[in-house]
């Protein structure tokens, strides 16, 4: 019951997305809506992954110095990594948010140099915040309110001096003295003296022109008369003249007038002080920000001298009447239930209902991107739905609470765009197709112009060792038939990491591919294929689509030569007759897509001769798959055996001897 029951001044978590983490927030106020709903007036708090990245550098200063300063204990780089999530900057931006997203409660305190930072990850629910950010300006300044305590703060306590030792010290220039009491007078000539002072205080204001004004009745006079400064100027009289009431009289009334002793109640106008009140409202009892805002030609010590005095007025009085019977009439504390409803990234069992964000249809094998633990009660979506992360429930929570994970990954933000870019580390999809440079036109022109290098990509032993201990999860086949889709090599790797030990009991074979470098590879295909020119062709010819069932015609559009039906068979291009799935002559001519030079790589342009292209047509179709999905692997052929030639007559070779008919 107590710990659904939220309060004005909790700190508290909020949920605006299933899927992005808690927002912090502090309540200011709790108000019942006309329909009767509750809304929550709540100071902003922010995280690191919500403020820029050079504000970050500027966190992580502030923090290497604190840590010099404080003299904190070495820590890991995990827990650094840590100690960033519980890190907020508090804010002067107020909003209002509905009571009912709220989803627990929080501690939030004032970082100062006693504090261990390590204590804070050991407490759940612990933040700690040291600079206010402002989302207007992009700012980080230092909290002007920070306690201050430490070994900074405190007095050097000196040495006890030992009996019959003097001391040496010079107490003139250690303290002032302003009071003795063991003077002279008795306390009743002492109070004479200080009616006398308000007197004197008094008679000047009625002879100050400007004093007339502010004060113009004299129980205004006397009283402004009555206040400590005249009481502090008649007590300082006595003590510089050695408590002589003669030369202390004649010191308060000397040949020019009485002295006047005003304090800042009499010095601030009307004016001055409507602006003072208005500060105080919205900036509360921060002077500084008072100061520069709003009373910028006023001292720090006249602000703080003032606010004090101002207590004391009637005018401080009422207003804290009107607050407290505003806040009567307002909630004091709401009770908000536990809230118990399904994540919509939570991946469904199979046969349950299926969430969002491609919670389904998650491979099996996968491990979380935080513990990379491979077991969990639960499991939810994390990241981009391509990429198919996932967390375990209790990363999950934590993902959800501090807004990250508890080791660093790729995915978590490590890069950003610019100095205000969001984090990249959960994005929606729409969101990364914005930022690719294919998405417009411009773009898509600026790529192309530019030269395309060839490169290679060469695997490491251990990637190759992965693929065969972990071919359940990689699944080499699919991913060879979607390239485009991308593979979380985290996962594989921990997996790995976790089944090598077991694997390298026996012996694996991994013998390697002895395979000729790139430039041989060119030169060798430049000598055997040399690049010809083709002349341009001529005007295409139109397509008529109410000839698609007519036979093809001697001019097709593929530009072949055309084969006739032996004996009412259908024969294909390479003279074989159509297996099945196989498009005959007769249906309809599909049109082959043109390369452009732009998405062509360059320099090298491989070119089939007339011979690779008969090659060709002697491998199968299993053959042609084969060859397609493993182009490393060299391509076996067998030709059919030549027809054995016939005997060819021995004809005489011509003589220019004559012929001879013997008849």
């Amino acid at each position: 019951m107590a710990a659904n029951m939220y309060r004005v001044g909790d700190y508290v978590y909020f949920e605006n997305s299933s899927s992005n983490p808690y927002l912090i927030r502090r309540i200011e106020e709790l108000n019942k809506t006309a329909n009767g709903n509750v809304e929550a007036k709540v100071v902003c708090l922010f995280r690191r992954r919500d403020i820029s990245a050079n504000l970050n550098t500027l966190a992580d200063s502030n923090a290497r110095d604190f840590e010099e300063e404080s003299k904190q204990p070495s820590v890991s780089e995990q827990q650094k990594h840590q100690l960033k999530h519980r890190e907020l900057f508090l804010s002067r931006q107020f909003e209002s948010l509905p009571a009912t997203h709220i989803r627990g409660k929080c501690n939030v305190t004032l970082l100062n140099e006693t504090d261990v930072l390590t204590g804070y990850l050991e407490r759940e629910d612990c933040f700690f915040y040291s600079l206010v950010f402002d989302p207007v300006q992009k700012t980080l300044l230092a909290d002007q309110g920070e306690i201050r305590v430490g070994s900074k703060y405190q007095a050097e306590i000196p040495d006890k001096l030992a009996e019959g030792d003097s001391d040496s010290r010079v107490q003139e220039k250690l303290e002032t003295k302003v009071w003795d009491p063991n003077n002279q007078l008795k306390d009743p000539q002492i109070d004479q003296f200080l009616v006398v002072a308000r007197a004197v205080g008094t008679f000047a204001r009625a002879l100050d022109c400007s004093s007339s004004i502010r004060q113009p009745s004299l129980h205004m006079s006397a009283a402004a008369a009555s206040r400590d400064i005249t009481l502090f100027h008649a007590m300082d009289t006595l003590q510089k003249n050695g408590y002589d009431l003669a030369k202390a009289m004649s010191t308060l009334v000397p040949q020019g007038g009485p002295v006047l002793c005003r304090d800042e109640m009499e010095e601030w106008s009307a004016s001055e002080a409507m602006l003072f009140e208005e500060a105080l409202e919205k900036y509360g009892k921060d002077f500084n920000d008072i100061r520069q805002d709003f009373l910028p030609w006023k001292s720090l010590a006249s602000v703080v001298q003032f606010y004090y005095m101002w207590k004391t007025t009637d005018r401080y009085i009422q207003q804290k009447r009107l607050k407290a019977a505003e806040a009567d009439s307002k909630l004091k504390q709401v009770y908000i239930p536990t809230y118990t409803k399904p994540n919509p990234n939570q991946i469904s069992a199979p046969g349950s209902k299926p969430g969002m964000n491609g919670a389904t249809g998650y491979q099996k094998g996968l491990s979380c991107e935080s513990c990379h633990s491979a077991q969990s009660q639960q499991w939810y979506a994390w990241g981009p739905p391509n990429m198919q992360c996932r967390l375990c429930a209790t990363c999950w929570i934590y993902w959800k609470k501090y807004g990250g994970l508890k080791t660093p990954t790729q995915l978590e933000g490590a890069t950003r765009t610019g100095s205000d870019a969001a984090p990249r580390g959960h994005m929606t999809r729409q969101e990364v197709q914005g930022m690719s440079p294919f998405t417009s036109s411009a773009g898509r022109a600026k790529l192309l112009a530019k030269n395309r290098q060839t490169f290679i990509l060469q695997t490491t032993k251990l990637t190759r060792i992965a693929r065969r201990v972990c071919q359940d999860i990689l699944q080499s086949r699919r991913a060879a038939r979607r390239p485009y889709a991308s593979i979380n090599s985290n996962a594989v790797k921990a997996e790995c990491m976790i089944r090598l030990p077991k694997a390298a009991k026996g012996a694996m074979k991994n013998r390697p591919i002895p395979r000729p470098s790139l430039i041989n590879i060119v030169k060798e295909l430049a000598l055997q294929a040399p690049l010809k020119l083709k002349a341009p062709r001529g005007a295409p010819t139109p397509i008529n689509r109410n000839q698609v069932n007519q036979p093809r015609s001697t001019s097709t559009l593929l530009g072949k030569r055309p084969f006739d039906n032996a004996g009412g068979l259908s024969l294909s291009t390479n003279g074989r007759p159509f297996a099945l799935g196989m498009r005959a002559a007769t249906q309809s001519v599909i049109k082959r897509q043109k390369v452009s030079q732009g998405d062509a790589p360059n320099p090298v342009v491989f070119v089939a001769t007339k011979d690779t292209r008969a090659l060709r047509k002697h491998l199968t179709q299993a053959e042609t798959r084969r060859a397609a999905r493993k182009p490393h692997l060299p391509v076996k052929i067998k030709l059919p055996v030549p027809p054995r030639p016939l005997p060819v007559p021995i004809i005489p070779s011509s003589t220019n001897e004559p012929i001879v008919l013997e008849d």
